[in-house]
This record gives C-alpha cells, sequence and structure tokens, in this order.
C-alpha cells in the first residue's frame, strides 16, 4: 500500500459506522480506496431491492476514505448519486473511489459501486473541502494538489 496513506486502516478501525454497516476498507493508497460490502435482509427496501441509503452509504465511505487518505482531514460540502441498476439480498457490492481532481483546498472525486456482476449499481461523485488539520499517523506530503 501507499505510505501516504498508511493510516487509512486506523481510521477505518475508529470509524463505527462502516463497521456497523459491513463495509470494509480492501485496497487504498493516495487518491483512490476500494471498499467491499454484502447487501442483506435488513438493507431491503419494499421493493425488495437494496435501498437507495444504503448504496449511498456504501459510495459515501469509500469517498470519505479517498478524500482523507492524503493525510488531510477533509469534509464533504457536496455529493450527488444516481442508481442506473437495483442491487438485491446477497448482492456483493465494490465500491471504487478515484480522486478526479485536486487543489489546495478542494477536491472531487467518483465512486463507481458495482455489483459481483460488474454491473454499475451507482455513480456517486463528491467534493470535499480541505483543512490543514492532519490525521495523526499521517504521513507528511510535499505537495499533492494538482492544478
Amino acid at each position: 500500500m501507499n505510505e501516504t496513506a498508511n493510516h487509512l486502516p486506523g481510521l477505518a478501525e475508529r470509524d463505527s459506522f462502516s463497521r456497523m454497516m459491513g463495509i470494509t476498507l480492501v485496497e487504498w493508497k493516495a487518491g483512490t480506496v476500494v471498499t467491499e460490502f454484502t447487501v442483506g435482509k435488513d438493507h431491503l427496501n419494499f421493493n425488495g431491492t437494496c435501498h437507495g441509503g444504503v448504496l449511498f452509504a456504501v459510495a459515501d465511505v469509500a469517498f470519505g476514505f479517498a478524500s482523507n487518505s492524503h493525510g488531510s482531514i477533509s469534509a464533504g460540502i457536496d455529493v450527488h448519486m444516481v442508481y442506473p441498476a437495483a442491487a438485491r439480498e446477497g448482492d456483493k457490492l465494490r465500491a471504487t473511489a478515484v480522486e478526479a481532481s485536486r487543489s489546495r483546498r478542494l477536491a472531487t472525486y467518483r465512486v463507481e459501486v458495482t455489483r459481483q456482476d460488474g454491473e454499475v449499481v451507482g455513480l456517486f461523485t463528491g467534493t470535499v473541502f480541505i483543512t490543514e488539520h492532519r490525521h495523526e499517523g499521517a504521513a507528511v506530503e510535499k505537495s499533492v494538489h494538482r492544478n
């Protein structure tokens, strides 16, 4: 794993929401994160498909880890999600968050949530505000922004 993101497993351990949901951090490097989640019976809506709020949470957790992967404490300021296909009980979902742009104070990420068959069930975009504060244990980087 990338040295600049070596603090992410510690963040995941402290993230009681992702633990409660069963969302696991499986791959990480600065600017990119992959999480996994299995849809359970309690995650279904009245139509028998995975509730949109659950899919949003899966994408948002990946977004949160990716946007904090450079070591600076970052907070979401804008998000948007579309749901092009349904997920069902037993589906194994993978959320891949990738940094699309980064400046000194703002960064934007794209998150794709896919089922085990590769079908996209969620497309999420989010922007964060990057603070001057660092996560405990995060490596100090010389420069991480791009223009």
